[in-house]
């Protein structure tokens, strides 16, 4: 009888350190990989708020020392979250993300006048993973409100965080930006998926950092589909085989540009128009635009608000639908007394466009404001062409404090090629240019400008 009670009571503690084990290997008792419907979520109740089962998940595994919270395949609503330090936030297949349609709500986590659904601050190693999708909603009626950004959502606002990654997630309809990644250091973007074109100011990607990789994304936005903006330091960034469309422009320095842009490259990208276009309409606001749906401009390098934009290299671009290839644009619109502003080192080869309209590449300072040592390499542009020699000489405005875009110069430019005015030491390279039509107009018009190179 001994003997059976000890032999049962082995099998049974037996038992139950399999059972132990099994429950730290599913992550049910394992405080650093956890799955969110452990802790309330539920999927599928469109009326049900998850932040509060999500917020104690990451809340957890942030107090353990880190580790991942997964959200599992359905639908789960949810208010704002904050992301916590050491949480990597991530999503299977078939999970999807959906943030509630309430712009109260999203008062909760803010930075300046900016909201979101994943929010963070002063974090660090944390990420966003998964082949998941998050959904901004923002399509719903309560965000269809004008005004930049006017209590409009983004999808993820990381700000001065530290060892970034988000990877391979879909984001999906923004009430405002998709994602904004400001005063953070040492970024990486790789693998996502942006289709945002439900509301205004749907840029897909806005960087505002120090050290950070962007690479094999695709983004379809209804604004700025790659933004580098910098009103913090954006330096060191490296962007890499993306394919990005938009109605706004294609990659952008600006607008705002306070403290600017330093050592970026940018390279191996396809860039085409928008999939859809619910708000611009381009072609019926201004006259020569070609084709129903266009890209403002490739390339746009603005430094418009004082900073500065130094050590730029740009290559192996490809675009088309685009009515401006190139638009390069040093001004004064918000520049303070003493403030250290200028715009050199910039180099962009191996550029292919197909343009759809006549507002011709540019380079263009203000009085007493020069870009200089510039060098575009191997360009090769095709344009509508059907310029008239009368519009050689067509009165090109200033602009000095203008909102910069390239229409600000006019919807027509007297150059049917490049347009450069105050501008110094600029080396053009085999730049070439075919016109579907003829064109009158000379193909560069050099206004106020000092030493400018042109080389077969």
């Amino acid at each position: 009888m001994r003997s059976n009670i000890i032999k049962n009571l082995i099998i049974s503690t037996t038992i139950l350190l399999f059972l132990g084990v099994l429950f730290l290997l599913t992550g049910c008792g394992n405080e650093r990989d956890v799955n969110v419907s452990n802790f309330g979520a539920k999927a599928g109740d469109s009326k049900y708020d998850n932040s509060g089962s999500i917020q104690k998940a990451i809340d957890q595994v942030s107090n353990a020392g880190g580790g991942k919270v997964t959200i599992p395949a359905g639908d789960f609503y949810t208010q704002p979250i904050e992301l916590k330090s050491g949480v990597d936030l991530h999503l299977d297949e078939g999970a999807k993300l959906i943030g509630v349609d309430n712009i109260e709500v999203y008062t909760k986590y803010t930075y300046k006048k900016f909201s979101s659904i994943i929010f963070a601050e002063k974090q660090e190693n944390i990420s966003v993973s998964g082949t998941g999708t998050i959904d901004g909603q923002g399509g719903a009626q309560a965000f269809q409100v004008e005004g930049d950004p006017a209590g409009r959502p983004m999808i993820i606002l990381f700000h001065d965080c530290k060892d970034v990654a988000v990877t391979d997630v879909t984001l999906r309809d923004s009430a405002h930006w998709v994602q904004y990644y400001t005063a953070c250091e040492r970024v990486q973007i790789r693998g996502i998926k942006v289709h945002s074109q439900c509301n205004f100011n749907n840029d897909g990607i806005d960087i505002e950092s120090k050290d950070v990789v962007v690479s094999d994304c695709i983004i379809d936005s209804e604004d700025d589909a790659i933004c580098l903006k910098g009103v913090e330091l954006c330096e060191n960034v490296a962007i890499t085989n993306c394919v990005a469309a938009a109605n706004c422009n294609g990659i952008k320095f600006g607008t705002g540009s306070s403290k600017g842009y330093r050592n970026v490259t940018i390279s191996n990208v396809a860039l085409h128009h928008a999939s859809e276009d619910n708000r611009r309409h381009w072609s019926i606001k201004y006259s020569g635009i070609t084709a129903p749906t266009t890209i403002i401009s490739g390339i746009a390098i603005e430094v418009a608000d004082g900073g500065i934009a130094e050590n730029i290299n740009i290559n192996n671009i490809s675009m088309t639908d685009v009515q401006t290839p190139i638009f390069i644009r040093l001004e004064r619109r918000e520049v303070d007394e003493g403030q250290n502003t200028y715009m050199k080192g910039i180099n962009i080869s191996n550029v292919t466009a197909i343009s759809e309209s006549m507002m011709t590449s540019s380079i263009t300072g203000v009085p007493g404001l020069y870009p200089e040592n510039i060098t575009l390499s191997n360009i090769d542009i095709t344009a509508p062409g059907g310029g008239t020699a009368d519009m050689a000489s067509i009165s090109v405005p200033e602009a000095e404090s203008t909102y910069p875009e390239n229409r600000m110069l006019g919807t027509t430019m007297p150059a049917s090629g490049f347009y450069l005015r105050h501008a110094r030491n600029v080396t053009l390279n085999n730049i070439r240019f075919h016109f579907r039509a003829p064109d009158a107009r000379p193909l560069i018009i050099k206004d106020d400008c000092a030493n400018i190179v042109q080389t077969p």
